[in-house]
Formats: structure tokens, C-alpha cells, sequence
């Protein structure tokens, strides 16, 4: 009797402890930056405060946006900050206005996927790259 009951719920005490082990649980959200250059090509001085502009006008303060999933399943959502305009060239043109992309980042904490997009303010999806130069972060370059 007494190996029967162990057959019947060894099988059961092993799957829990498997699971409490971390053997089937989602891997735990990871912190992380989302990053958009919109490249609108403006001429201004770097660090000011900046929106898209012509097609990408729905990149701006407040804009809402969602990083999902390749299953459209949303990670995060918020809204964007205002954009800070970043020196198109790394090299020093020695003028105060410098063409310029407008970036937004956005901090997240999402779960690790295989793929990530994010959507602003209703638009199609734009695929986020992972890129860990300047910390965990997930990149795009608007358009691309």
C-alpha cells in the first residue's frame, strides 16, 4: 500500500517542487528604456525639448503608447514624455544649431519576449531592437 501511494503522488510532489524551483514560471520583468529617434532633420541647439514633426506629429508629450508583444500582447503602456533633441552627426560642426533627431525615452519594466513593437497613439506597430550601448534598452529609428 504503501509504494502505491508513494507511486501515486511522487509525481505530484515532484511537479511542485519543480514549479516552486522556477521550472515553469515567467521569467521576471526586466527594466529597461525605450527609445525613439524620430528623424525630422530640424536645425536646433542639442538638449532642447522637441516633437515629431510632418507623418510623425503623434510623437509628443503625453502621446500614449503600448510595447507589445509579436502576439500583440501589451508589456507596458504609458505615455511619452516630451522628446529631447539629440546632434544628428557625432562629429562637432562648431555652431550652436546642428541638424538634430527628436528622441523620447520612455523607462519600462517588461518581460522578456522574443520580439517587441511599439504603438503610439493608435499608429502601427514599429519594431523595437534590443541595445545595451547605453544600458538595457529597446531601440527604434523613426522611419527606419
Amino acid at each position: 500500500m504503501r509504494r502505491l501511494l508513494a507511486a501515486l503522488w511522487l509525481p505530484a510532489l515532484l511537479t511542485g517542487a519543480l514549479t516552486a524551483c522556477g521550472g515553469d514560471a515567467e521569467e521576471a520583468p526586466s527594466a529597461m528604456t525605450v527609445r525613439v529617434l524620430v528623424r525630422d532633420i530640424n536645425i536646433r541647439p542639442e538638449g532642447v525639448e522637441c516633437a515629431g514633426t510632418g507623418p510623425y506629429t503623434h510623437f509628443h508629450n503625453r502621446a500614449p503608447f503600448q510595447v507589445i508583444d509579436a502576439g500583440g500582447e501589451t508589456l507596458a503602456e504609458g505615455a511619452l514624455p516630451a522628446g529631447t533633441s539629440v546632434a544628428t552627426f557625432e562629429e562637432d560642426l562648431e555652431v550652436e544649431r546642428v541638424p538634430t533627431y527628436c528622441e523620447f525615452a520612455v523607462p519600462v519594466t517588461v518581460a522578456a519576449r522574443d520580439a517587441y513593437r511599439l504603438v503610439v497613439d493608435g499608429h502601427p506597430p514599429i519594431a523595437l531592437t534590443p541595445n545595451d550601448s547605453e544600458g538595457p534598452a529597446l531601440v527604434a529609428v523613426v522611419p527606419s
